[in-house]
Protein backbone atom coordinates (compact mmCIF):
# COMPACT_ATOMS: atom_id res chain seq x y z
CA UNK A 1 0.00 0.00 0.00
CA UNK A 2 1.55 3.37 -1.08
CA UNK A 3 0.28 5.54 1.95
CA UNK A 4 -2.20 5.03 5.09
CA UNK A 5 -5.39 4.49 4.33
CA UNK A 6 -5.95 6.07 7.57
CA UNK A 7 -4.72 9.59 6.40
CA UNK A 8 -7.91 9.45 4.05
CA UNK A 9 -11.49 10.94 5.24
CA UNK A 10 -13.80 8.50 5.98
CA UNK A 11 -15.57 8.19 2.88
CA UNK A 12 -12.38 7.67 0.66
CA UNK A 13 -11.49 5.09 3.22
CA UNK A 14 -15.31 3.34 1.80
CA UNK A 15 -14.91 4.01 -1.21
CA UNK A 16 -11.89 1.93 -1.17
CA UNK A 17 -13.49 -0.56 0.19
CA UNK A 18 -16.21 -0.83 -2.04
CA UNK A 19 -13.35 -1.00 -5.06
CA UNK A 20 -11.64 -3.79 -3.11
CA UNK A 21 -14.48 -5.63 -1.89
CA UNK A 22 -17.44 -5.22 -3.94
CA UNK A 23 -16.08 -4.36 -7.67
CA UNK A 24 -13.02 -6.89 -7.00
CA UNK A 25 -10.62 -3.89 -8.14
CA UNK A 26 -6.95 -4.80 -7.55
CA UNK A 27 -5.01 -3.27 -4.10
CA UNK A 28 -2.91 -1.70 -6.73
CA UNK A 29 -5.78 0.03 -9.21
CA UNK A 30 -7.62 1.62 -5.47
CA UNK A 31 -4.09 2.41 -4.10
CA UNK A 32 -3.89 4.53 -7.30
CA UNK A 33 -7.68 5.91 -6.90
CA UNK A 34 -6.65 7.16 -3.50
CA UNK A 35 -3.68 8.96 -4.79
CA UNK A 36 -5.34 10.69 -7.00
CA UNK A 37 -8.17 11.62 -4.51
CA UNK A 38 -5.76 12.72 -1.90
CA UNK A 39 -3.63 15.09 -3.87
CA UNK A 40 -7.21 16.37 -4.86
CA UNK A 41 -8.71 16.63 -1.87
CA UNK A 42 -5.86 18.73 -0.43
CA UNK A 43 -6.08 21.18 -3.59
CA UNK A 44 -9.40 21.60 -2.33
CA UNK A 45 -8.68 22.00 1.60
CA UNK A 46 -5.62 24.29 1.02
CA UNK A 47 -7.33 26.37 -1.57
CA UNK A 48 -10.13 26.95 0.95
CA UNK A 49 -7.58 27.42 3.94
CA UNK A 50 -5.64 29.72 2.25
CA UNK A 51 -2.72 27.70 2.24
CA UNK A 52 0.41 28.11 -0.42
CA UNK A 53 0.03 25.69 -2.76
CA UNK A 54 3.16 24.20 -3.27
CA UNK A 55 4.76 24.53 0.12
CA UNK A 56 5.59 22.51 2.92
CA UNK A 57 2.46 23.36 5.01
CA UNK A 58 0.36 21.98 1.60
CA UNK A 59 2.55 18.66 2.00
CA UNK A 60 1.63 17.98 5.73
CA UNK A 61 -1.52 19.03 5.78
CA UNK A 62 -4.11 16.70 7.34
CA UNK A 63 -7.21 15.44 5.50
CA UNK A 64 -8.17 12.31 7.61
CA UNK A 65 -10.72 14.09 9.23
CA UNK A 66 -12.43 15.88 6.64
CA UNK A 67 -16.62 15.50 7.20
CA UNK A 68 -19.22 14.85 4.29
CA UNK A 69 -19.53 18.84 4.68
CA UNK A 70 -16.50 19.15 3.33
CA UNK A 71 -17.52 17.22 0.09
CA UNK A 72 -21.04 18.35 -0.11
CA UNK A 73 -19.45 22.01 -0.94
CA UNK A 74 -17.06 20.88 -3.81
CA UNK A 75 -18.86 22.57 -6.71
CA UNK A 76 -17.32 21.83 -10.77
CA UNK A 77 -15.56 25.01 -10.61
CA UNK A 78 -13.24 24.19 -7.79
CA UNK A 79 -12.35 20.93 -10.13
CA UNK A 80 -11.49 22.70 -13.12
CA UNK A 81 -8.98 24.76 -10.63
CA UNK A 82 -7.31 21.59 -9.79
CA UNK A 83 -6.76 21.16 -13.54
CA UNK A 84 -5.62 24.28 -13.84
CA UNK A 85 -3.32 23.40 -11.13
CA UNK A 86 -2.35 20.05 -12.52
CA UNK A 87 -1.20 21.59 -16.12
CA UNK A 88 0.30 24.65 -14.68
CA UNK A 89 2.24 23.75 -11.51
CA UNK A 90 2.81 19.84 -12.03
CA UNK A 91 2.77 20.03 -15.60
CA UNK A 92 0.61 16.48 -15.74
CA UNK A 93 0.20 14.98 -19.30
CA UNK A 94 -3.01 14.80 -20.77
CA UNK A 95 -3.20 11.03 -20.15
CA UNK A 96 -1.78 11.92 -16.21
CA UNK A 97 -4.98 14.46 -16.09
CA UNK A 98 -7.44 12.07 -17.52
CA UNK A 99 -6.75 9.38 -15.00
CA UNK A 100 -6.98 11.94 -12.07
CA UNK A 101 -10.36 12.92 -13.42
CA UNK A 102 -11.35 9.02 -13.77
CA UNK A 103 -10.56 8.54 -9.97
CA UNK A 104 -12.40 11.78 -9.19
CA UNK A 105 -15.71 10.75 -11.45
CA UNK A 106 -15.46 7.40 -9.99
CA UNK A 107 -15.76 8.60 -6.30
CA UNK A 108 -18.44 10.84 -7.05
CA UNK A 109 -20.45 8.30 -8.62
CA UNK A 110 -20.33 6.41 -5.58
CA UNK A 111 -20.87 8.93 -3.35
CA UNK A 112 -24.29 10.02 -5.12
CA UNK A 113 -25.56 6.89 -6.44
CA UNK A 114 -23.99 4.25 -4.61
CA UNK A 115 -23.69 5.50 -0.81
CA UNK A 116 -26.63 8.63 -1.55
CA UNK A 117 -24.59 10.59 0.97
CA UNK A 118 -24.35 13.37 -1.41
CA UNK A 119 -27.08 14.85 -3.77
CA UNK A 120 -24.97 16.29 -6.42
CA UNK A 121 -22.44 14.94 -8.31
CA UNK A 122 -19.98 18.08 -9.42
CA UNK A 123 -17.57 15.64 -11.56
CA UNK A 124 -20.43 14.89 -13.98
CA UNK A 125 -20.27 17.10 -16.69
CA UNK A 126 -16.34 17.55 -16.63
CA UNK A 127 -14.81 16.86 -19.85
CA UNK A 128 -11.43 14.67 -19.77
CA UNK A 129 -8.44 16.48 -21.11
CA UNK A 130 -8.04 15.55 -25.00
CA UNK A 131 -5.31 12.65 -24.85
CA UNK A 132 -2.30 12.72 -27.68
CA UNK A 133 -3.17 10.35 -30.00
CA UNK A 134 -0.29 8.16 -30.74
CA UNK A 135 0.56 5.33 -32.16
CA UNK A 136 1.73 2.06 -30.00
CA UNK A 137 5.82 1.78 -29.92
CA UNK A 138 6.95 -1.98 -31.10
CA UNK A 139 9.38 -4.01 -32.31
CA UNK A 140 9.92 -5.09 -36.21
CA UNK A 141 10.24 -8.80 -36.77
CA UNK A 142 13.78 -8.63 -37.17
CA UNK A 143 14.31 -6.92 -33.75
CA UNK A 144 11.77 -9.82 -32.53
CA UNK A 145 14.34 -12.20 -33.88
CA UNK A 146 17.17 -10.18 -32.36
CA UNK A 147 16.39 -9.87 -29.28
CA UNK A 148 15.10 -13.43 -28.89
CA UNK A 149 18.84 -14.53 -30.09
CA UNK A 150 20.51 -12.42 -27.72
CA UNK A 151 18.95 -14.42 -25.08
CA UNK A 152 19.72 -17.84 -26.62
CA UNK A 153 23.66 -16.70 -27.10
CA UNK A 154 23.57 -15.77 -23.85
CA UNK A 155 25.63 -18.88 -23.06
CA UNK A 156 26.75 -17.89 -19.42
CA UNK A 157 23.44 -16.99 -18.28
CA UNK A 158 21.95 -19.54 -15.57
CA UNK A 159 18.60 -18.53 -16.13
CA UNK A 160 18.93 -18.26 -20.04
CA UNK A 161 16.05 -20.49 -20.21
CA UNK A 162 13.55 -19.19 -18.11
CA UNK A 163 14.53 -15.51 -19.76
CA UNK A 164 14.07 -17.28 -23.35
CA UNK A 165 10.45 -18.48 -22.21
CA UNK A 166 9.57 -14.99 -20.79
CA UNK A 167 10.37 -12.85 -23.55
CA UNK A 168 8.96 -15.25 -25.69
CA UNK A 169 5.63 -15.19 -23.23
CA UNK A 170 5.62 -11.67 -24.00
CA UNK A 171 6.31 -11.75 -27.89
CA UNK A 172 3.45 -14.28 -28.41
CA UNK A 173 0.81 -13.59 -25.66
CA UNK A 174 0.66 -9.84 -25.61
CA UNK A 175 0.19 -10.47 -21.95
CA UNK A 176 1.12 -7.69 -19.10
CA UNK A 177 4.12 -7.35 -16.94
CA UNK A 178 1.88 -8.44 -13.73
CA UNK A 179 0.12 -11.20 -15.21
CA UNK A 180 3.23 -13.07 -16.59
CA UNK A 181 4.94 -12.83 -13.04
CA UNK A 182 1.46 -13.73 -11.21
CA UNK A 183 1.18 -16.80 -13.44
CA UNK A 184 1.29 -20.27 -11.03
CA UNK A 185 2.27 -23.72 -12.13
CA UNK A 186 -1.10 -24.81 -11.93
CA UNK A 187 -2.72 -22.12 -14.23
CA UNK A 188 -0.74 -23.52 -17.05
CA UNK A 189 -2.40 -26.24 -19.01
CA UNK A 190 -0.31 -29.80 -18.66
CA UNK A 191 -0.29 -30.49 -22.32
CA UNK A 192 1.37 -26.28 -22.52
CA UNK A 193 -1.73 -25.64 -25.25
CA UNK A 194 -2.85 -22.61 -22.55
CA UNK A 195 -2.27 -21.17 -19.35
CA UNK A 196 -4.71 -18.80 -17.02
CA UNK A 197 -3.76 -15.16 -16.27
CA UNK A 198 -5.45 -12.62 -13.78
CA UNK A 199 -5.48 -9.45 -15.73
CA UNK A 200 -7.00 -5.90 -14.35
CA UNK A 201 -9.82 -5.78 -12.10
CA UNK A 202 -9.00 -9.46 -11.15
CA UNK A 203 -10.68 -10.92 -14.37
CA UNK A 204 -8.76 -14.14 -15.02
CA UNK A 205 -9.02 -14.98 -19.01
CA UNK A 206 -7.01 -17.85 -20.92
CA UNK A 207 -4.17 -17.59 -23.56
CA UNK A 208 -3.55 -19.94 -25.94
CA UNK A 209 -0.49 -20.82 -26.99
CA UNK A 210 1.63 -21.81 -29.96
CA UNK A 211 4.40 -23.67 -30.92
CA UNK A 212 7.18 -21.36 -30.11
CA UNK A 213 5.78 -20.67 -26.47
CA UNK A 214 5.25 -24.48 -26.08
CA UNK A 215 8.72 -25.12 -26.57
CA UNK A 216 10.70 -22.56 -24.66
CA UNK A 217 8.13 -22.96 -21.52
CA UNK A 218 8.95 -27.00 -22.18
CA UNK A 219 13.04 -26.04 -22.02
CA UNK A 220 12.15 -23.71 -18.51
CA UNK A 221 10.61 -26.28 -17.14
CA UNK A 222 12.74 -28.99 -17.15
CA UNK A 223 15.34 -26.59 -15.39
CA UNK A 224 13.16 -25.02 -13.22
CA UNK A 225 14.57 -25.59 -9.49
CA UNK A 226 17.93 -26.65 -10.93
CA UNK A 227 20.30 -27.07 -7.77
CA UNK A 228 17.73 -27.14 -5.09
CA UNK A 229 17.47 -31.38 -4.04
CA UNK A 230 13.67 -30.68 -2.38
CA UNK A 231 10.84 -29.15 -4.33
CA UNK A 232 10.26 -25.86 -4.97
CA UNK A 233 9.12 -23.58 -1.82
CA UNK A 234 6.59 -21.68 -4.39
CA UNK A 235 3.92 -22.53 -7.16
CA UNK A 236 4.79 -19.34 -8.97
CA UNK A 237 6.07 -19.97 -12.70
CA UNK A 238 8.79 -18.04 -13.04
CA UNK A 239 10.76 -17.98 -9.89
CA UNK A 240 14.28 -16.14 -9.19
CA UNK A 241 17.50 -17.63 -7.93
CA UNK A 242 16.14 -17.66 -4.95
CA UNK A 243 13.57 -19.58 -5.86
CA UNK A 244 10.98 -17.43 -5.19
CA UNK A 245 8.26 -15.78 -7.11
CA UNK A 246 9.95 -13.51 -9.26
CA UNK A 247 9.49 -10.15 -9.17
CA UNK A 248 8.46 -7.14 -11.84
CA UNK A 249 11.76 -5.16 -11.24
CA UNK A 250 13.95 -8.34 -12.12
CA UNK A 251 11.59 -9.04 -15.39
CA UNK A 252 12.12 -5.44 -16.19
CA UNK A 253 15.51 -5.31 -15.64
CA UNK A 254 16.17 -8.76 -18.02
CA UNK A 255 14.36 -7.48 -20.96
CA UNK A 256 16.47 -4.25 -20.60
CA UNK A 257 19.69 -6.34 -20.57
CA UNK A 258 18.79 -8.12 -23.54
CA UNK A 259 17.62 -5.24 -25.36
CA UNK A 260 21.00 -3.71 -24.56
CA UNK A 261 22.66 -6.87 -25.85
CA UNK A 262 20.30 -6.99 -29.04
CA UNK A 263 21.68 -3.24 -29.69
CA UNK A 264 17.68 -2.24 -29.09
CA UNK A 265 18.44 -0.23 -26.18
CA UNK A 266 18.56 2.82 -27.66
CA UNK A 267 14.48 2.84 -28.52
CA UNK A 268 14.35 2.71 -24.46
CA UNK A 269 11.15 -0.05 -24.52
CA UNK A 270 9.76 -1.50 -21.58
CA UNK A 271 7.83 -4.66 -21.35
CA UNK A 272 4.97 -3.10 -21.93
CA UNK A 273 6.36 -2.04 -25.35
CA UNK A 274 6.65 -5.79 -26.18
CA UNK A 275 2.88 -6.21 -25.15
CA UNK A 276 2.55 -3.33 -27.97
CA UNK A 277 4.98 -5.49 -30.09
CA UNK A 278 3.05 -9.07 -29.95
CA UNK A 279 -0.11 -7.03 -30.42
CA UNK A 280 1.03 -5.35 -33.47
CA UNK A 281 2.60 -7.98 -34.82
CA UNK A 282 -1.23 -10.22 -34.20
CA UNK A 283 -3.18 -7.34 -36.04
CA UNK A 284 -0.72 -6.70 -39.43
CA UNK A 285 0.85 -9.92 -39.95
CA UNK A 286 -1.40 -12.53 -38.46
CA UNK A 287 -4.64 -10.62 -40.03
CA UNK A 288 -6.27 -10.83 -36.55
CA UNK A 289 -9.63 -9.49 -36.11
CA UNK A 290 -9.39 -6.51 -33.87
CA UNK A 291 -12.38 -8.31 -31.57
CA UNK A 292 -10.80 -11.71 -31.37
CA UNK A 293 -7.20 -9.28 -30.39
CA UNK A 294 -9.44 -7.22 -27.71
CA UNK A 295 -9.90 -10.93 -25.91
CA UNK A 296 -6.38 -11.76 -26.11
CA UNK A 297 -4.75 -8.34 -24.75
CA UNK A 298 -7.75 -8.76 -21.72
CA UNK A 299 -8.98 -5.59 -22.66
CA UNK A 300 -12.49 -4.41 -21.57
CA UNK A 301 -13.03 -1.56 -24.13
CA UNK A 302 -13.05 -2.25 -28.03
CA UNK A 303 -11.73 1.20 -28.61
CA UNK A 304 -8.44 0.13 -26.13
CA UNK A 305 -7.53 -2.03 -28.84
CA UNK A 306 -8.49 -0.07 -31.76
CA UNK A 307 -5.04 1.89 -31.42
CA UNK A 308 -3.21 -1.45 -32.96
CA UNK A 309 -5.42 -1.24 -36.33
CA UNK A 310 -2.83 1.66 -37.50
CA UNK A 311 -1.66 0.70 -40.69
CA UNK A 312 1.75 0.35 -41.67
CA UNK A 313 3.71 2.11 -44.40
CA UNK A 314 3.80 -0.66 -46.39
CA UNK A 315 0.49 -1.36 -46.16
CA UNK A 316 -0.45 1.83 -47.71
CA UNK A 317 1.81 1.68 -50.28
CA UNK A 318 0.16 -1.90 -50.92
CA UNK A 319 -2.88 -0.35 -51.40
CA UNK A 320 -1.84 2.27 -54.08
CA UNK A 321 0.15 -0.26 -55.67
CA UNK A 322 -2.98 -2.57 -56.10
CA UNK A 323 -5.14 0.21 -56.79
CA UNK A 324 -6.92 -0.79 -60.42
CA UNK A 325 -5.37 1.94 -62.64
CA UNK A 326 -1.83 1.78 -61.28
CA UNK A 327 -0.97 0.32 -64.33
CA UNK A 328 -2.54 3.16 -66.84
CA UNK A 329 0.20 5.52 -68.47
CA UNK A 330 0.13 8.01 -70.54
CA UNK A 331 -0.24 7.37 -74.46
CA UNK A 332 1.19 10.79 -75.12
CA UNK A 333 5.34 10.15 -76.12
CA UNK A 334 5.85 13.44 -75.02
Amino acid sequence: MGFSYEAMPQLARDFATYKLTIQGCSQKTVDEYLSDLRLFIKFIHAKRSGIKIPSEAFDALDISALSLDFFEKIDTNEIYDFFVYLTNERSNSANAKARKLSSIKAFFKYACQKRRVLEKNPAVDVEAPKKKQSLPKHLSMQECLLLLDAVESDKESKSRERDYAIITLFLNCGMRLSELVGINLNDVDRELRSLRVVGKGNKERIVYLNDACRDALSRYLRVRGDGLKKPLPTNALFVSKQYKRISNKTVQWLVYKYLERAGLDYKHFSTHKLRHTAATLMYQTGKVDVRVLKEILGHEQLNTTQIYTHVSNQGMQDAIDNNPLANIKSKNDD
